[in-house]
């Protein structure tokens, strides 16, 4: 259950860093509402949220190494929502490279 609740995390901590590229997409004027704007606010605050969902999982028996390792779904998920969200392109390296990444986290849990 724990082992979900850290993927959980790691997908929250991907949405938090799409909020956090529309908020640099967008255009404001001064360096203070470059910084502190609604979408980048947002994005520091889902990425508290995951922070602290790590920090019970870890406390309730997941090892740092595991979480370490399910961390690198992070590598799966935002150029996926980055495909769906900004229309960003995924070439062939960049599928294979996802896919040697996912190999590698099936393999650890073996």
């Amino acid at each position: 259950m724990y082992y979900i609740l850290v993927i959980l995390s790691v997908f929250v901590a991907a949405c938090a860093q799409m909020l956090l590229k529309q908020g640099a997409r967008q255009n404001y004027l001064g360096f203070w509402r470059q910084y502190l704007n609604p979408w980048v606010i947002g994005g520091y605050g889902i990425m508290a949220c995951s922070l602290v969902l790590n920090i019970f999982c870890m406390s309730c028996g997941v090892q740092v190494k595991e979480v370490s390792v399910i961390e690198s779904l992070s590598y799966l998920f935002v150029p996926c929502l980055a495909f769906v969200l900004f229309k960003e392109k995924l070439g062939w390296r960049k599928i294979g490279a996802i896919g040697l990444i996912m190999f590698g986290i099936i393999i650890f849990f073996i």
